[in-house]
């Protein structure tokens, strides 16, 4: 696992340059920096040793005739059976890594190389006779990449933060990402924080010669249902493929530990995997936040290892410019901040987990996926549930009102993923600057155009595929991994996994209607959790059917203590705040939180995310944290 950066070279001192923007993303590979500049591009990386762990490993990487030059971030893990292929067709190899694959795989297929590969990566290929930049992105978005076109020069890294030091780049808020951002808590589109900064979507590669940039898919999701297996068939072949995916993901020259919690994705992670150590964060000694227990258990069961932290509400609430900072752009998920401290516990341990993400995307995990169009409320006129709705919602927000306000509305107008913070109308009403942000609607519109044949359950599955989990899920897992120089893998987001997963019928994903052989009624990942039975121990065998926490975060108490409310009204009413929002707005969605009126805490957080973010990299120089 690295970091890349790099940018067209037209500018004076691009070594300089180059040599800072390599410095700023040091924490994604500690081991060793390299760097290749022409009078055309200069290329930055930096290095964590994972597969060949000798200098001979270093990047940039050059083909034969070194006309050609790679910087990569990631791993390839069929990438031994790629060699054999080259090798027999006459490629000349020098170091044993798979980086070497990618620059002799392009030059053998192209961009028909991407669609060859199994793994997670972002990476670029110089080619010096072209004067061509060619960039991709893994299938599913588990390694970021950014870009940006600023006076004349194109950017392109790992992270954001790497574009700070190039004297080209303009570092200006986008308030329409900021729109958005109040709906989803994260930002959804291709479009960042920093006005002119793309992300390169997932499962795409960019082309840049001349100046020109072009942007092409080259893989897609494709689900279509196979009727003709049974239940028992689907079981055996989620097992087998994800037993195979485990292997590959496991290859390495380091030690390999996993993440532990008490849900059912890293239980399967762990006990398939068979590492020697397990890592496992909670709050306090309350059940509701803490799974520790639970993980020391099993572990003890599998025979292995559990490394434990209680984060302390201190210690969470110091961190938080950390995290903004190594984040990029602001992310209101809590877990994010559970996330930073196990991968810190882990990384005192080893240099690669193995982690949990995706099983909900793939085998449709969410609980909302178990609340499709069906009951007989929705056998109602639409009108009538839009009435209905339109009333309800100007009610305080509570499950049975929620139910209603949703049922209102089409599974397209109800569904932009695992959250939905600030409506359309509650966006504009505590902004006090004007955005021509698109309403949420447009902003899934193509993804629900693509499945428009599906049910609903893969419809929301397609979705979050797209959006939640590279906007949220998998952007978080990077950068907060990395930021302790820890690699973190995910098995359930392999190819291969996902060709079954596409198969399988909704009925034997999601189901109300399917007892198990215990008597217990699955609703989500129905299939996967019966392959996962079959690998977890007896006296643990609950682990399929148990309810993850998924780091669960206590703000909802936080914010009504003194302490945490006086922290968060002093930057609901700071300058920064004053900029955007109504801050009496602000302050009252807080008030009503501490005095119990509504459970407003996410959407607080959401905002104080942002306030917290911008003053690290808007605010004053020193206000970007140092160190880890």
């Amino acid at each position: 696992m690295c970091g890349i950066v790099g940018f067209s070279s037209r500018i004076d001192n691009a070594e300089a340059v180059l040599e800072q923007m390599m410095d700023r993303i040091r924490h994604r590979g500690p081991d060793a920096g390299g760097k290749y500049l022409n009078d055309e591009i200069a290329l930055g990386h930096r290095r964590l040793s994972i597969i060949d762990i000798t200098e001979q490993g270093d990047q940039p990487i050059f083909n034969e005739d070194r006309s050609m030059v790679l910087v990569f971030n990631g791993e390839i893990y069929n990438y031994q059976e790629i060699r054999k292929e080259l090798l027999a067709a006459g490629h000349t190899f020098k170091t044993e890594t798979d980086s070497e694959v990618l620059i002799h795989g392009y030059e053998e297929y192209g961009t028909e190389l991407l669609n060859k590969l199994r793994g997670m990566f972002s990476f670029v290929i110089w080619d010096d006779n072209k004067k061509e930049l060619f960039g991709a992105r893994d299938f599913f978005g588990i390694k970021p990449m950014y870009y940006a076109q600023m006076d004349g020069s194109f950017l392109f890294g790992s992270e954001i933060k790497s574009f700070l030091p190039h004297p080209d780049f303009k570092k200006e808020l986008n308030t329409e990402v900021l729109e958005q951002y109040l709906t989803f808590q994260y930002s959804p589109t291709e479009d960042t924080f920093f006005k002119g900064v793309k992300k390169l979507p997932a499962a795409h590669y960019f082309l840049w010669k001349d100046g020109k940039l072009t942007v092409q898919r080259y893989w897609d999701v494709h689900f279509k249902a196979d009727e003709a297996p049974l239940l028992g068939d689907w079981v055996k072949t989620i097992s087998e493929t994800f037993h195979d995916s485990v292997r590959a993901h496991k290859i390495a020259d380091v030690e390999v530990g996993s993440f532990l919690s008490s849900g059912v994705d890293s239980s399967y992670v762990a006990a398939v995997a068979n590492v020697d150590k397990t890592f496992t964060v909670g709050f306090g000694s309350d059940e509701k936040y803490n799974e520790i227990g639970w993980a020391k258990r099993f572990s003890r069961a599998i025979g292995k290892e559990n490394y434990s932290h209680v984060i302390t509400q201190q210690e969470y609430w110091d961190v938080l410019p950390k995290i903004q900072y190594q984040m990029d752009e602001p992310l209101a998920d809590p877990s994010c901040i559970a996330l930073y401290f196990v991968c810190k516990l882990a990384a005192e341990q080893v240099k690669v987990v193995l982690s949990g993400e995706g099983a909900d995307e793939l085998f449709g995990g969410y609980n909302v996926y178990s609340e499709p169009d069906g009951t007989w409320y929705d056998k109602l006129p639409m009108g009538l549930r839009r009435g209905v709705a339109n009333a309800a919602s100007v009610l305080p927000a509570k499950r049975g009102v929620n139910f209603l306000v949703r049922k209102g509305r089409t599974l397209e107008e109800r569904f932009i993923g695992n959250a939905y913070m600030f409506t359309p109308a509650e966006r504009k009403a505590l902004l006090k600057i004007e955005t021509s942000a698109a309403d949420p609607t447009a902003v899934t519109k193509p993804f629900y155009d693509k499945v428009t044949d599906q049910d609903a359950v893969t419809k929301m599955q397609y979705l979050d595929l797209h959006l939640w989990m590279t906007g949220d899920i998998l952007l978080k897992a990077d950068k907060m991994s990395m930021a302790h120089s820890l690699e973190l893998r995910v098995p359930f987001l392999d190819k291969e996994l996902m060709h079954v997963a596409e198969q399988i019928p909704t009925r034997f994903r999601v189901t109300h209607s399917v007892p198990t052989d215990d008597h217990t009624p699955y609703t989500t990942k129905y299939a996967m959790r019966l392959a996962a039975k079959r690998d977890t121990p007896p006296e643990t065998a609950d682990t399929a059917a148990k309810k993850k926490l998924g780091f669960p975060v206590p703000i909802r108490v936080w914010l009504k203590q003194d302490d945490c409310y006086n922290t968060v009204r002093t930057a609901f009413v700071s300058p920064d705040a004053e900029q955007f929002f109504h801050t009496e707005k602000l302050t009252q969605l807080l008030d009503d939180h501490k005095n119990g009126k509504a459970d407003n805490s996410r959407k607080i957080w959401t905002v104080y995310m942002f306030l917290v973010w911008y003053k690290v990299y808007f605010g004053t120089p020193d206000a970007i944290p140092a160190g880890r």
